[in-house]
């Protein structure tokens, strides 16, 4: 009897060398499952099912993790106004651990001895996969075929050819991963330091020219809904934000990174939804949480996103921060207004009844009414107190201009 081994498939070049050499050259029998985590049709699940079978696969199972991801990711991925660099909002690192984890929890329940993904040497995935897989199922062999044999594209490419595979070979030069958080787009340029991808490697071209307003409302940190028509789930609210914003190649950039075997990495990514998302509940922040509030949020989440880069979602210290972050977000509630431009947008402004930003207690710059100019002159004196102190213990005399 074949020994069963599950495949991490995605339909795409990589994932369709491994069915063919796990179930032809090994002699495994395939049990491919895909993760959906919010970036496929209907349509595009059934033609990579129909793919999987025509690799030879025994079996393939769909996994729809988009509600369960973002319950248990994307919702304090926003909390945190999450961007790796300040640039990268984990589009792709944060999904993996949701289909690591889904897939692990596949190979336990129809008692495979194998796991396998199609992640290189070179890059994050391959960390990611294997340790969760080692957290979840310890007991299970893992397989990497495409690390295992040090193949390049090209080699997979011609692998495929000879055993009568046809796809886009073309489209296959550049590996895209795409999910309700945001799409990432790796090739030949992102090799490099110095070129930027060319026009038709996006995988959603730029159609919307004409500058739109739209209104924002989020309630306790999630957004609930768009122009005012609410949504029944928040993953519906940003796959209709991500409608209408994409087209207008908002979220277009090139993220250079570190990655977690200790190299540099460049990935393109598109992530219309999110970055509108981010800015938009960061703006909202900024009215109605105080100084320490977002002081030690940046701080917090700053690492959760980095544990979470590295694959880390299953240390306990994340549900730590999740709550922190979750107490946060209780008065988070109000509009947000975003203007739509080809290439960028704008936060105007917000509304809240919880902005702390009230003319009742002054304007900045201007006049105030909560305290006069000598309550002021007195707490300065104060605020400063022990720095002046300080500063007369330890001063020490200065030294006549021009001497050593």
């Amino acid at each position: 009897m074949k020994k069963k081994v599950v495949l991490a498939y995605s339909g795409g070049l990589d994932t369709s060398f491994c069915c063919i050499y796990l179930t032809q050259d090994l002699g495994l029998e395939v049990h491919s499952v895909i993760v959906n985590t919010g970036g496929f049709s209907e349509e595009e699940l059934k033609g990579v099912e129909e793919r999987a079978y025509k690799m030879g696969v025994t079996s393939h199972h769909v996994v729809d993790e988009t509600e369960n991801f973002y319950n248990t990711c994307i919702r304090f991925l926003t909390y945190g106004n999450v961007l790796k660099n300040n640039t990268y909002p984990l589009s792709v690192s944060a999904e993996r651990v949701s289909q690591a984890t889904a897939i692990a929890n596949y190979a336990k329940e129809i008692g495979a001895e194998y796991v396998a993904h199609g992640s290189t040497g070179a890059g994050n995935d391959q960390v990611r996969f294997d340790m969760i897989f080692n957290i979840l199922v310890p007991n299970v062999q893992i397989l990497t075929p495409i690390r295992d044999l040090k193949l390049s594209r090209e080699e997979e490419i011609e692998y495929l050819k000879k055993h009568g595979v046809e796809m886009n070979f073309e489209k296959a030069k550049y590996s895209i991963n795409k999910g309700i958080w945001g799409t990432s787009v790796g090739g030949k340029e992102t090799l490099t330091s110095n070129l930027g991808l060319p026009e038709e490697a996006w995988p959603t071209q730029v159609t919307a020219t004409e500058p739109r307003n739209i209104e924002l409302e989020f309630k306790q940190g999630e957004l609930v809904a768009i122009d005012g028509e609410t949504y029944s789930h928040t993953t519906k609210a940003i796959q209709a934000l991500q409608a209408i914003a994409q087209p207008y190649g908002i979220g277009r950039d090139i993220h250079v990174g570190d990655t977690i075997i200790g190299i540099k990495g460049r990935v393109g990514f598109e992530a219309a939804a999110p970055m509108v998302i981010i800015k938009a509940h960061h703006t909202l922040e900024k009215h109605v949480l105080t100084k320490w509030q977002l002081s030690w949020k940046d701080q917090l989440a700053s690492f959760y996103g980095n544990w979470l880069h590295e694959g880390q979602f299953h240390d306990p210290i994340m549900r730590d921060i999740e709550a922190f972050l979750t107490s946060t977000q209780k008065n988070v509630t109000g509009k947000v207004f975003v203007q739509l431009y080809p290439y960028r947008f704008q936060v105007t402004g917000i509304e809240s009844a919880h902005d702390l930003m009230s003319n009742k207690f002054g304007s900045y710059g201007e006049m105030n009414n909560a305290w006069s100019g000598e309550d002021v002159k007195g707490f300065s004196k104060i605020f400063g107190n022990q720095v002046m102190i300080y500063h007369k213990v330890n001063a020490t005399p200065q030294s006549p201009e021009g001497e050593a």
